[in-house]
This record gives structure tokens, sequence and C-alpha cells, in this order.
């Protein structure tokens, strides 16, 4: 039998997509229409960022482990969380999880290194991109990362809360996100993590001018693997 996959869900969009990813993808390890169980719990965005505003992480730690009890009594046999910027808060409640978790800059460096990537650009909210959450992951594998500059921050920053988070995905606002992507790659990045589990219902891989490490679908079939 296979593990229960609980997922601790923040934004919707993100989340949703690592869920249908772990059901699509799951046939490819499970056979025809199979995957594992999974359970999913979410406290709204609006009270995640009642704390991350107020940069509360206990706060968030506090949500995290409230779910992820939660997924404890649906069943769940370990956790995932589809949402990069509050994986800040996951060391303040690892030691009193009820249950194990996949960390997700733990999965994406896993690949980067594999594919041989020496220096990535890393894009996500303001609290990801200038946070603690991946520089320890990638420094262990020797891997480099750039973020934008601040006026790219900040722009890429709104992007994420006043459109991709509500299911907004514009013209407008990809052509921005590639117009980075570039120049990070002249600045010798050879890959871009989508660190916002939204970046990637916004910029596929045809639309990136470098290789991009899909932080949500990662995410996704390293749970796969973990449940199998």
């Amino acid at each position: 039998m296979s593990k229960h996959i609980g997922i601790v869900a923040c934004s919707a969009e993100g989340a949703a997509l690592c869920y249908r990813t772990i059901c699509v993808e799951g046939a490819e390890l499970f056979g025809r229409h199979n995957h594992p169980e999974v359970s999913l719990h979410n406290h709204s965005l609006h009270e995640y960022m009642l704390f991350v505003e107020k940069d509360d992480w206990n706060g968030v730690a506090e949500l995290m482990l409230s779910s992820a009890r939660k997924l404890k009594a649906a069943g769940a046999d370990f956790l995932i969380c589809p949402d990069n910027t509050i994986h800040q808060a996951l060391p303040l409640m690892s030691a009193i999880s009820p249950l194990p978790w996949l960390h997700i800059a733990e999965e994406v460096a896993k690949i980067a290194e594999q594919d041989g990537f020496q220096k990535l650009a890393l894009l996500g909210t303001k609290y990801l991109m200038e946070g603690p959450v991946y520089p320890p992951h990638l420094a262990e594998r020797h891997i480099e990362f750039q973020i934008p500059n601040l006026e790219e921050r900040i722009k890429i920053n709104n992007v994420i809360f006043d459109e991709l988070v509500n299911g907004e995905f514009l013209d407008e606002s990809r052509g921005y996100f590639q117009k980075v992507i570039q120049r990070l790659k002249l600045e010798r990045c050879d890959a871009v993590v989508l660190g916002c589990t939204e970046i990637p219902l916004l910029i596929q891989q045809d639309d990136s001018p470098l290789p991009t490490l899909d932080s949500t679908r990662l995410l996704a079939r390293a749970a796969l693997r973990y449940a199998l």
C-alpha cells in the first residue's frame, strides 16, 4: 500500500496545481487512473498573510501545525506544503509536527544538482526571494543563486499577490517575467527556480529564456515517489 499524502495548503492556485499533478502524474507510477490517497487542509491565505506581513513566522508555524494535526487525524502519513514562502516557518515547528515533511527547496535543489545547474535565478514573493528558504539547500550542493533587483522584486511580488493567487494570468505579466529571466540569463544564471507555486501557471518552459525548475510539480513528484 502507498503512503497517504497530506497537503498543507496556503494559496489556492498553487495547492490546486500540486494536487492535480499528484492525481494526473500518479498514473505513471501507480497505474491508469491511480494515485495515492490525498488529503488537503487549507487555512485561508488571508490568515497566513496577517502573520507574514508582520514578520510573525511563529504565527505562520501555528497555522501550519494546525493543518498538520488535522491531516494526521485524517490519516495522512507525511506532509507537503505547496507554498515556498511559508516554508520559512517550517523549522519553527517541525520538531513537534505530528508527521514528517518533504521540503520544497530541498526537492528543487536535488533536481538542480542532478541536472548540473551551477547558478540559479530565484523568482518568488519578496519574502521568498529575500528570505532563508532556499540558500542553505543550494549552498549544500555548491549551487549559486541570484535574485532580481529591488524594482523587479517589487513588481514580481505585486503580480503574485494581485494577479496569480487570484487566478489571473496576464500576457503583460508573462512578458515582464520573461524580461527578468532574460536579464538574469545574461548574468550567467543557467536555470530559473519558479519559487512561487503559482508562477508555473504563468510561465511554462516554452515561455522561459532559461530551463525552469517548477517547484510545484517537483514537490508533487517527490511526494509520489515518497508515497510509493
